[in-house]
């Protein structure tokens, strides 16, 4: 299957190109990369990236709280004009930007919301580059307090020698405990975690 995306710098616009989406595990990363790339980009260019980074901070927290939504983006069931419907009231309720609604309208009308969480990380990384910072993907049980996040984020800011930005998700699965990722490196500290290593020893152990 052949899908189009690009951006058109001189008309400061959003269009498609030829891209070849043939293997599946490739589709979502690729196709979200070069939405990130083309909003970044105008965001930038319009001075708007405090902005964007409020509003996929908003994206992000909306996502984590409603599975609604996230059934929204991710459902075949839904037409493209239920999609476009749906998506336009949520960002407008949101107060998202004029960019970041337009490229959901968008990205509905060509079935693409389902990168929407792939955009968004892209996005905090491209920023965060822009300025000077690493963002870290921290997993928790429970949700951080703001006294907690500040607190591992200046450890994180120590240990890397650079300004880390926390990014922090509820999984209550892990039982208690951090999951924390930097870059390509994973610090695992949860109790599920340590129940699978004490599982797996004990059955080298048999």
């Amino acid at each position: 299957m052949v899908y189009y995306s690009f951006l058109d710098w001189e008309n400061n616009r959003l269009e498609f190109e030829r891209v070849d989406v043939s293997e599946p595990a490739s589709i979502s990363s690729g196709i979200a990369a070069r939405y990130a790339t083309a909003v970044f980009e105008l965001s930038k260019d319009a001075k708007g990236l405090k902005a964007l980074e409020t509003d996929i901070d908003a994206m992000s927290a909306a996502l984590n709280k409603s599975g609604d939504l996230r059934t929204l983006i991710s459902s075949p069931l839904y037409s493209r004009a239920e999609q476009s419907k749906a998506i336009n009231a949520v960002a407008k309720k949101m107060k998202l930007s004029e960019t970041t609604i337009n490229t959901l309208a968008l990205m509905a009308s060509k079935r693409r919301l389902f990168v929407v969480p792939q955009l968004i990380e892209s996005l905090r990384a491209k920023i965060a580059e822009e300025k000077g910072e690493v963002t870290a993907n921290v997993v928790s049980a429970k949700a951080l307090t703001k006294a907690q996040s500040e607190k591992l984020s200046k450890t994180l800011s120590a240990s890397f020698e650079v300004d880390v930005k926390i990014i922090a998700t509820v999984d209550e699965t892990i039982i208690g405990g951090l999951i924390v990722k930097v870059g390509s490196k994973m610090i695992d500290t949860s109790v599920k975690s340590k129940l699978n290593a004490l599982q797996n020893t004990m059955k080298e152990a048999r």
